[in-house]
């Protein structure tokens, strides 16, 4: 699967490991950075990470930063980007299933990096359940974005 990862300073060691992890696993990841350990602000990486998202269809993001509320506060401004904080395997995967998102957020002061790889692994294997009533969600969720 190809995947599009990016991190602030906080999140810079934990989304190296998942990166090369990523790798590792036959994955196609592409790093837009940070790409050292350097103060950035996570508004850029967020929009540079959901801007790659929303170009192609299929792609899904990765975001770390401390918490990942930084991260999912930015992307969730972009519009066609549906992202969750996830610090459980099962927000992970239902994330995807019953609300369609396409990027995941995580805290790398919160979570480690053996944890990370249980999310990811859900967060990558999940598909969107295509049933009424979580496709009437979605698009209620789209709606709301178009009304700004």
């Amino acid at each position: 699967m190809q995947i599009v990862i990016g991190s602030d300073h906080a999140g810079f060691h934990l989304k190296q490991e998942l990166a090369n992890w990523l790798r590792q696993s036959g994955h196609q990841v592409e790093d837009i950075g940070s790409h050292d350990p350097e103060p950035v602000d996570f508004p850029d990486i967020a929009y540079a990470v959901c801007s790659k998202v929303r170009e192609s269809n299929g792609l899904r993001g990765i975001l770390v930063c401390g918490t990942g509320v930084g991260a999912v506060i930015a992307s969730n401004k972009v519009k066609g980007i549906r992202a969750a904080v996830c610090h459980d395997v099962h927000s992970a995967h239902q994330a995807v299933e019953h609300d369609d998102v396409n990027v995941m957020c995580i805290g790398a002061q919160i979570i480690g990096p053996w944890l990370a790889r249980d999310l990811t692994d859900a967060f990558l294997q999940a598909e969107f359940v295509q049933e009424a009533d979580f496709i009437r969600r979605v698009e209620k969720l789209s709606q709301l974005e178009q009304r700004g």
